[in-house]
């Protein structure tokens, strides 16, 4: 949780987020740094638009009750997820390519 966390911190920064930087920060907070493990976080973020994560955790108003969170899925239950979606919006646009050639 704590590679997050530091990503997460580098992200509001406005700062790249890279190995050396996660690792420093990591470093800094007196961690023991897993080298695996920062260049795993690091690699999945890459293709991750944090501010859309973001937005869709969104915190209930306080004084709301909230419902129990799910389990979190996965890191690769989530990039499979991702790679589902844009495959369909692959197909979808494929689609209407043919449409639109079936016209002329």
């Amino acid at each position: 949780m704590e590679y997050v966390y530091a990503s997460l911190l580098l992200h509001h920064a406005g700062q790249e987020i890279t190995e050396e930087k996660v690792k420093a920060i990591l470093q800094a907070a007196g961690i023991q740094v897993d080298e695996v493990r920062v260049k795993a976080v690091v690699a999945a973020l890459k293709e991750v638009n944090i501010e859309e994560a973001i937005k869709s955790a969104a915190v209930p108003a306080v004084g709301v009750a909230a419902a129990p969170a799910p389990a979190a899925a996965p890191q690769e239950a989530q990039e499979e997820k991702k790679k589902e979606e844009e495959k369909k919006e692959e197909e979808s646009e494929e689609a209407i390519a043919e449409g639109l050639a079936a016209l002329f």
